[in-house]
C-alpha cells in the first residue's frame, strides 16, 4: 500500500537518528580505528584485482565509472519507481500522486545537499590520491573513466541513492524498498572498486547523513503531506488544462 505507517512515528524516528550518531562518534572515536582498517582492507584487496592479467575486470570497473553510466543508474531507479506505481493499489490519480512523491523526493535531495554542504565541512581525497603506489584505472583503458576525487567524503552519489531507496521504501513498501537498497549496492559499488571513494565516503559518510537527516521528513508528517499538497497542485492544474485541451 501507498501509506504502511502513521505519519509520525517517533519510534522510529529516534531509532534511525541514535543509528546515524552511533556512526559517527564509532568514526570520530580515537580509540576506534575500525573505519580506517575497513577502508584500507577494501581498498587492497579491490585495487590488487586491477591489473593488465585481469583486463576483462579492468573494462568492466572503467565503464562502470564512465559518466555514461550514470543513466543506466537512472533507468534503474526510473525502473523501480515505475513498478512502485504500478503495484500503488489505489487507481484514481495515481500518476499525479507519485509525481507528488516524486517532486518531494528531488524537493529532499536538494535540502539534504545544501545542509551537508554546509554542516560537514571535513572532507579527505580518494585512496588513489593517498597512495602513490595505487593502481588508477585510467592508466589501464584508453578512455575517459573516474579514479580520483580531491574531494570523496561524504559521497554525494551514494547519498542521493539512498535517498531514494528511503522514499521508495516509505511510500512503496518493503518489497519496493529491498530493491531500491539493493541499487544502492550496485551502483555505489564501481566508486569503490575504481579506488574513487573509500568504503566508508558511502556506508559510514553517506550513510550516517541519511539516518540522522531524513528520518526527520520520512517518520514525521512533513514528507507526505508535502506529497499530498504538490498532488492536489497537479489535480487542480490538470482539471483547468483538460477543458483547454477539448477545446
Amino acid at each position: 500500500m501507498l501509506t504502511q505507517h502513521p505519519d509520525f512515528a517517533p519510534a522510529r524516528l529516534l531509532f534511525y537518528n541514535l543509528l546515524g550518531i552511533a556512526l559517527i562518534l564509532g568514526w570520530w572515536s580515537p580509540n576506534l580505528l575500525i573505519w580506517e582498517a575497513l577502508d584500507d582492507a577494501v581498498f587492497f584487496t579491490t585495487n590488487a584485482w586491477l591489473h593488465g592479467d585481469n583486463m576483462a575486470w579492468v573494462h568492466l570497473v572503467a565503464l562502470a565509472n564512465h559518466r555514461a553510466f550514470d543513466g543506466v543508474s537512472l533507468l534503474a531507479m526510473a525502473a523501480v519507481l515505475l513498478w512502485a506505481i504500478r503495484r500503488d493499489p489505489v487507481g484514481e490519480h495515481r500518476w499525479l500522486r507519485w509525481g507528488g512523491i516524486g517532486l518531494t523526493l528531488l524537493l529532499t535531495a536538494g535540502i539534504v545537499n545544501r545542509i551537508e554542504a554546509y554542516v560537514v565541512t571535513y572532507r579527505h581525497a580518494s585512496p588513489t590520491l593517498v597512495y602513490d603506489n595505487a593502481t588508477r584505472v585510467t592508466e589501464l583503458v584508453d578512455y575517459a573513466t573516474k579514479a580520483v576525487s580531491a574531494s570523496s567524503f561524504p559521497s554525494d552519489h551514494g547519498l542521493m541513492l539512498m535517498i531514494f531507496a528511503a522514499f521508495m521504501w516509505r511510500f512503496a513498501g518493503p518489497r519496493v524498498g529491498l530493491m531500491s537498497a539493493a541499487l544502492v549496492v550496485l551502483f555505489s559499488a564501481p566508486r569503490i572498486l575504481g579506488g574513487a571513494h573509500w568504503f566508508s565516503d558511502i556506508y559510514f559518510g553517506s550513510l550516517a547523513i541519511a539516518l540522522v537527516l531524513l528520518p526527520w521528513a520520512l517518520c514525521t508528517p512533513l514528507a507526505p503531506r508535502t506529497a499530498s499538497a504538490i498532488t492536489r497542485g497537479l489535480i487542480v492544474l490538470e482539471a483547468r488544462l483538460l477543458p483547454a485541451r477539448a477545446r
